[in-house]
């Protein structure tokens, strides 16, 4: 997008009085009507419309301090840039309770850092809040504990994904490796007892399984 003082011809200092007689005189000298040639007519057209939006950003003092603050941040240009921003902002929705926010956040962060785990995890666990993205959160799941093969929490939450789909065997499975990989720890346990991991119990106890897991989620 074209800086709204470059098209109005000001200084980024300029006063309310000069925006507005700068903007006079383009809709004076360049207003569309004009022109009679139709490639000039549609250029004009196309460079009011764009002097119109200047005008009415910077003419505002509240949209003149919104639009400079928004300049003045630092622009986001490499992939890991992008991918941790939308990170720490689909956290954010998140917390706002704000689902399909953060899911379409996580996408983002897990497309520009594809290699990034917590990525594909954060974006796995959007997407369980919602029984008809069960299926895509399982798939996210699977990427993080395969990029993140060591951690047991990916494993664990995957176990809990999987169940949620009916699939019971490769549930139980990724709460083994969640729970060989972190014995000690509570949550795992806990989530490995609730699939029989380890047991030959088909049936996990009752309020478990993966809903149940989510309402003890702080």
């Amino acid at each position: 997008m074209a800086d709204f003082y470059d098209v109005l011809g000001v200084s980024r200092t300029a006063t309310a009085a000069e925006i507005r007689k700068a903007y006079v005189m383009i809709a004076r000298e360049r207003h569309p009507d004009r022109f009679t040639d139709p490639a000039e007519k549609a250029q004009a057209q196309e460079f009011f419309k764009q002097a119109t939006e200047a005008f009415n950003t910077l003419a505002s003092e509240r949209g003149r301090a919104l639009y400079d603050a928004e300049a003045a941040k630092p622009k986001l240009t490499t992939p890991a840039e992008i991918a941790a921003d939308a990170y720490a902002r689909g956290l954010k929705q998140l917390e706002d309770r704000d689902i399909a926010g953060a899911v379409e956040l996580f996408r983002a962060a897990a497309y520009h850092a594809p290699q990034e785990a917590r990525c594909h995890a954060a974006l796995g666990r959007a997407l369980s809040r919602d029984p008809r993205s069960g299926r895509e959160a399982v798939q996210a799941l699977e990427e993080a504990a395969r990029l993140a093969p060591q951690n047991p929490a990916f494993h664990a939450e995957l176990a809990l994904a999987l169940e949620s789909q009916g699939l019971h065997i490769r549930a139980r499975k990724s709460a083994e490796t969640a729970l060989r990989l972190a014995p000690d720890d509570p949550q795992v346990a806990r989530i490995a007892a609730q699939l029989g991991a380890g047991s030959e119990d088909e049936n996990p106890p009752e309020g478990g399984g993966f809903k149940g897991f989510l309402r003890r989620k702080p």
